[in-house]
């Protein structure tokens, strides 16, 4: 989206602030707490100037009455302390909560949306809106917008006691209040752009800091780390000189308001010294006077920076309001279908016609058709790029086909709640995703409610039980990091006792031996043996020696199926598949 230099795109970047009120409303009490904390805190700063002049005006007459000014005085202080210290708590408070609801909001739908709009977005970007820009929120909301409304509140309180003060230096003093706005107007446009694009730098940095990272051994093995660390110096050093010109411009603004600001005050107090010589004036109703005009003064100044701040943070609240604005290509109906039950695992591909986006010319499947019995294994064979792992995307419903229809037990996926579809499949992809957590708790996300017991079953089923039990701390045992501390046969076979605690009715094997030696792939077979017993399952293997015991194999090329059948009958009817076959049994 282009930035427009007009007054009204400043003030649509300042209302995607609006977008924190709902968080801001769950919070009623703390908000509540907070204004009334604010009002004490700003009738206690705007009573200060009154007990000031009555200290110099009748504090030093001598008898009670110095006792009395000062006491008056320090009875203001310490109300003006209490109430600032309710109002820091109450706002910082609030500050954390709605920052942690909005971060919450944004990571569920983050995780919501489908898996085109991840591809096409890079992790680390998304992280850091959820720390960097979240945490300019909560400056906003925790300083920021106290600030604003206290230097408000003390502006308009400060300018009618100088009128109640002393009407003829009152006007005197309103002369620098447009000379203290005008450059905070001039400034903002571009103090916005600057800000937007400062952060923009910072995320860019974080992406790459997070790509690097998430790719460490790859980085080690091809010796890149001072080409790493030169990347990222370079990323550092354009955030640090895009964040340079918005310091700048944030400096100059602020200088430009304090010193026409106090300018206006130093001429008001050398009006006022005259009154005061020439005795038409008490010196405390002077002091009151300036007083009010510093207070005045400073939180105007206050409010030039806080419309800085709130610049930046409006920049970082409309990036978080784009992704919240994001709608995931897959949703469920309004009123989904209820699958049959006991659900059989009967599938069918009609017709069916898909291409990625950006990739109209080159259809992933072109007019696929497919059927697939209740309990029946078919296997997925082809060439790179012929459309295998598609078909598994289009079953988990990833992506919706342009044309066509994919069924589960007769009912069109389109027409299922994703959720009660992915419910009833099980999924082994060829790289195992595994979390930073235990051995227990990996295998039991595939079923969260699971007993020890059972996860330990779906382990010994997928004979992962041996290794697991030799970990020093067994199933309590960290496995690191996407499970750095397994061998890629022992991360698979995690992953297929995933598969196994969840007994879906439907299981999906995406290549889940292709990188894999020898022994390991032995081991693996044997758990994908326990796995698929009684389940409708789909295979797709580079490797046809995984695929010998399928009931069917299909084999595809360029998005279509162009054989079918057993192995010893595809090898009969030559073509694809026996050129396949005998470029990996004669290798």
């Amino acid at each position: 989206m282009s930035e427009t230099p007009s007054s009204e795109s400043r003030l649509q970047r300042l209302g995607s602030l609006r977008t924190l009120w709902p968080f801001l409303a769950r919070h009623r009490g703390l908000f509540v707490a907070w204004l009334f904390a604010l009002a004490l805190s700003s009738a206690a700063t705007l009573s200060l100037p009154v007990a000031v002049r009555h200290m110099i005006d009748r504090g030093f007459s001598g008898g009670e009455s110095i006792n009395q000014a000062f006491a008056v005085l320090f009875v203001v202080a310490v109300a003006l302390a209490l109430a600032t210290a309710a109002r820091f708590f109450f706002v910082s408070l609030l500050g954390e909560r709605v920052v942690a609801d909005l971060r919450q909001r944004l990571y569920g739908h983050l995780i919501g949306l489908d898996p085109a709009f991840h591809d096409r977005s890079r992790s680390g970007e998304l992280v850091s809106r959820l720390s960097a820009d979240a945490e300019l929120l909560r400056s906003v909301i925790g300083t920021t917008m106290s600030v604003a409304l206290r230097s408000s509140v003390t502006v308009v309180g400060s300018l009618a006691m100088l009128f109640v003060t002393s009407p003829r230096l009152a006007m005197y003093s309103l002369v620098g209040i447009p000379l203290s706005v005008l450059p905070i107007v001039l400034g903002a446009r571009r103090l916005s752009k600057a800000s937007r694009a400062s952060q923009d730098r910072v995320a860019d940095a974080n992406a790459l800091a997070a790509e690097s990272l998430g790719a460490v051994r790859t980085v080690q093995a091809y010796a890149r780390e001072p080409y790493e660390r030169e990347r990222f110096g370079e990323a550092l050093r354009i955030a640090v000189a895009t964040a340079r010109r918005r310091i700048a411009a944030q400096s100059m603004v602020t200088a430009a308001a304090i010193v026409l600001i106090f300018g206006a005050i130093v001429l008001v107090l050398w009006s006022g010294a005259h009154d005061v010589v020439a005795g038409t004036m008490s010196a405390g109703t002077l002091g009151q006077f300036v007083l009010y005009a510093l207070i005045g003064g400073g939180s105007v100044g206050a409010l030039a920076e806080v419309w800085n701040e709130l610049q930046r943070a409006a920049g970082g609240m409309g990036r978080i309001s784009e992704l919240l604005h994001e709608q995931p290509a897959v949703a469920a109906p309004a009123s989904p279908k209820p699958l049959p039950q006991p659900v059989r695992g009967a599938i069918r591909f009609e017709d069916v016609r898909f291409h990625y986006a950006g990739r109209e010319v080159a259809p992933a499947l072109d007019g696929f058709d497919l059927e697939v019995r209740p309990g029946e294994t078919v296997a997925l064979v082809g060439p790179s790029g012929a459309g295998k792992s598609t078909v598994l995307s289009l079953l988990l419903r990833f992506h919706d086909p342009q044309s066509g229809r994919v069924c589960l037990d007769g009912v069109d996926l389109r027409e299922l709640d994703p959720a009660e579809l992915r419910a009833n499949v099980a999924l082994v992809p060829q790289q195992p995703v595994l979390f930073a957590s235990s051995a227990m708790d990996n295998i039991r996300y595939g079923r969260l409610e699971a007993s020890d017991d059972e996860v330990r079953s779906a382990a010994v089923a997928a004979e992962a039980d041996g290794f697991i039990t030799a970990l020093p701390q067994g199933y309590d045992s960290e496995l690191g990091e996407r499970g750095a501390r397994l061998s890629g046969g022992q991360q698979q076979r995690v992953a297929i006792a995933r598969a196994l605690l969840k007994d879906a009715p439907v299981l999906l094997l995406d290549e889940a031996t292709s990188a894999l030696d020898a022994q390991s792939e032995r081991a693996v077979q044997h758990a994908l043996q326990n796995l698929m017993r009684g389940r409708t399952t789909l295979v797709v293997a580079h490797r046809l020696a995984t695929v010998l015991q399928a009931d069917r194999i299909v084999v595809m090329d360029q998005g279509r199926i162009v054989a079918e059948g057993t192995h010893e009958q595809l090898l009969a009817q030559g073509g694809l598949y026996a050129e396949l076959a005998k470029l990996q049994f004669l290798d």
